[in-house]
């Protein structure tokens, strides 16, 4: 994180933390992994995947300490954050497979302890190891990530970005409003706590908008504005970015005085707390993405999710910790970008799906001037709800899914009550993916997009006994994914 966005007392603070961290560590090896995702990209549903498949025995082929048998105990542990709230994974999982339903999703940070048990690899670390490695799992929201840039922004820039984008593409109808009653109200005039609520109601309306399943955009700070929580009408979310800020300080007293107030304690109330007690702590991370969304919406919503993407990575900047820099501020050293619900597709189609997220990934890193450095991407669904089947159509075999519609899913003429197993073909991605960015780059090749029949499935039946769940949740490509972020710290 470049060293603007935080003061001297801060990062006193976090090497602080992270010198108790490490002390702990010492007695306890724990590795922190962050998971966080754009809109309804599935976090609740990773994590509880994961702790089931780890917990119950899931096949996890690509896991190497699991299949070579070297992990002795899986267990919970006490959440280790007294003042943090804990990842509620038995409701969770009982929403999945009990109720079939999918959990609600993340709207403040949480936590849980995994801890394994397990015999290293190497004689000589076994030698040294105590063979055991506790994983804190930290869930927070996507919209949280996306406000650490606003903590290099002054009120200016952030209204100038906001409003340019804002009155670009779909945004602009969907910003009218907002817009017009910004443009119409005097900031130099004197500070109205009524005006104020007007302008921040409006511009979290046009915020909420544009995240619409309809319209499924991704660059959406402040995130509070969309998950205000406790805060929800403090003066902290009462103010909104406004057109044409002049450079010159605002006059005491002034609605815009009031606003860059409002903004910088945003910043300090908000934003600060999450980096220096949370962020700034992480050692891995995931970050969850709805590519498939996003491609089904159409070039302009791909392009606001590689938009996202790099605002996102620019927080990160991954890199090998080295001894010092672990022990006085950590730095994640490994990033995983993956795309969701590969499940909605054949899997002919799921190198499809991750080229796809590749692209975007390196278009992001290319855009902000990183590397590639300890980022991986993958697809992958953390709970497989369709299984795959071919008919015969007009005397050809179609690849298909196979799965239960939720309530009020709609395929041609007929909506679906729940309970209705359908087949269906998802539609092909194509070979390459630059099909969809001809239309971002500015090419006059309009480009035709994909025909693809995403509709969302009910969690699968998984069989119980008596004494509770039998098997372990599917997935696709799960147990990859745990290979990348900590299989290394199990070797």
């Amino acid at each position: 994180m470049p060293p603007s966005l935080t003061s001297f007392t801060d990062d006193a603070r976090i090497a602080f933390d992270t010198l108790t961290d490490r002390a702990s560590g010492l007695v306890n090896p724990t590795l922190r992994l962050g998971v966080t995702g754009l809109s309804r990209a599935g976090k609740t549903v990773f994590i509880s995947s994961l702790v089931h498949n780890l917990l119950n025995g899931g096949r996890l082929p690509l896991f190497e300490p699991v299949r070579s048998g070297r992990v002795s105990s899986i267990r919970l542990e006490p959440q280790p954050d007294d003042a943090i709230p804990r990842f509620q994974y038995e409701d969770h999982i009982q929403a999945l497979v009990r109720e079939r339903i999918w959990p609600d999703s993340t709207r403040a940070i949480s936590e849980l302890r995994i801890t394994l048990d397990y015999q290293s690899a190497s004689g000589w670390n076994r030698m040294f190891s105590p063979g055991r490695l506790s994983i804190d799992i930290v869930d927070y929201p996507g919209e949280w990530l996306l406000d650490l840039p606003l903590l290099a922004q002054d009120y200016k820039t952030f209204s100038d970005n906001a409003v340019t984008l804002a009155q670009s593409g779909v945004r602009a109808e969907l910003a009218r409003e907002w817009l017009g009653l910004a443009a119409s109200i005097d900031m130099e005039g004197p500070a109205d706590e009524m005006t104020a609520r007007r302008l921040s109601e409006s511009f979290a309306t046009y915020l909420k908008a544009c995240k619409s399943d309809e319209r499924s955009l991704s660059t959406l700070p402040p995130g509070r504005f969309l998950l205000p929580g406790e805060l929800d009408g403090s003066p902290a979310l009462t103010f909104a970015p406004m057109p044409n800020v002049p450079d010159a300080r605002p006059d005491k007293g002034s609605l815009r005085a009031m606003m860059e107030r409002r903004f910088e304690a945003y910043k300090s109330v908000v934003v600060k707390p999450f980096f220096r007690e949370h962020f700034a702590r992480l050692d891995r991370q995931i970050v969850l993405i709805d590519a498939l969304q996003a491609v089904n919406r159409g070039a302009e919503a791909v392009q606001d999710l590689e938009r996202a993407l790099a605002d996102v990575l620019a927080c990160f900047r991954p890199g090998t910790n080295s001894f010092l820099s672990s022990l006085l501020g950590r730095r994640i050293d490994r990033v995983l970008v993956a795309a969701t619900k590969a499940d909605h597709l054949h899997h002919e189609s799921h190198d499809r799906l991750q080229a796809i997220t590749r692209r975007l990934v390196d278009r992001a890193i290319h855009r902000i001037g990183m590397t590639g450095a300890g980022i991986d991407v993958m697809a992958l669904a953390s709970v497989r709800a369709t299984r795959e089947a071919t008919v015969r159509e007009d005397g050809q075999l179609v690849p298909v899914i196979t799965g239960t519609p939720m309530q009020g899913e709609r395929i041609g003429d007929e909506i679906f009550d729940g309970n209705k197993k359908t087949a269906i073909f998802p539609g092909d991605l194509p070979e390459s993916p630059e099909a969809f960015f001809r239309d971002i780059d500015g090419s006059d090749e309009k480009t035709a997009l994909p025909d693809l029949n995403i509709i969302r499935f009910r969690p699968p039946s998984v069989d119980e006994t008596g004494g509770g769940i039998a098997l372990s949740v599917p997935h696709i490509r799960l147990d990859r994914a745990m290979q990348f972020l900590f299989g290394d710290r199990l070797a």
